[in-house]
């Protein structure tokens, strides 16, 4: 299947627990982002992607699609708002929920990864506000079906997955990662039913587990180790 390499690119506390709210040290956490955004940086990927509650969390801010109803109904076709853009930004939107203020987040693309479910309203809107998306699936998710339109119409050839766990946790029961970068940080943390890096819906049947290679590991400041695995 022609897709991109996928990077799992995460950080997380010793024990797997990805979201800061309970952390504590507002200082700390915001030191542990510049380490994880200069990680980032140094694959030089064409795009980067998030689940929804992800990007509502830290990227389009809880911003309210404005939906009206179009004249006519909206083939169920890949839409290219930008045929000139390099670099984008992958939402997992599976139901359309997503509002945004425009149609890039910090200079990249925005690319919509819904079903066939979603409402012609919604394509309307983001038609209307020149952001990209196409379709994986008719109700759930077909992310081995996204990940080959990411490649074959937006020529992206290296993507950066960042969470949730969920989003992550079912690529990797697909065998859709090749390979995972982990910013290990020293925090512990014993907050209850928390999200981890990889988490499984019960919906979804459990393959077996993923055996990984390490590939390298790397002491950065402030006690945070970088490991890479490729994915066997």
């Amino acid at each position: 299947m022609n897709r991109p390499r996928v990077i799992c690119h995460m950080a997380s506390t010793v024990n797997g627990k990805i979201l800061t709210a309970d952390w504590g040290d507002k200082e700390a956490v915001k030191t542990f982002s510049g380490f994880y955004e200069k990680c980032h940086e140094s694959y030089k990927s064409q795009a980067w992607m998030c689940g929804r509650v992800t990007m509502e969390k830290d990227f389009s801010h809880g911003e309210k699609p404005v939906l009206t109803q179009p004249a006519a109904s909206i083939p169920r076709q890949p839409f290219i708002a930008d045929k000139n853009a390099t670099t984008f930004a992958v939402a997992i939107d599976t139901k359309g929920k997503l509002g945004w203020k425009n149609n890039r987040i910090g200079g990249d693309h925005i690319i919509e990864v819904l079903t066939e479910a979603v409402s012609d309203a919604y394509l309307f809107y983001l038609q209307q506000k020149g952001i990209s998306y196409i379709f994986a699936g008719k109700e759930k998710a077909d992310f081995a079906l996204a990940l080959q339109q990411l490649a074959e119409l937006f020529n992206i050839r290296t993507l950066m997955l960042e969470g949730g766990g969920y989003v992550n946790g079912s690529l990797l029961n697909e065998g859709l990662i090749d390979e995972i970068s982990l910013l290990l940080l020293p925090v512990a943390d014993s907050t209850p039913h928390s999200i981890t890096v990889f988490e499984l819906s019960d919906y979804l049947p459990k393959k077996s587990a993923t055996h990984l290679q390490l590939a390298s590991v790397q002491q950065l400041e402030q006690g945070v180790l970088w490991l890479k695995y490729q994915v066997k």
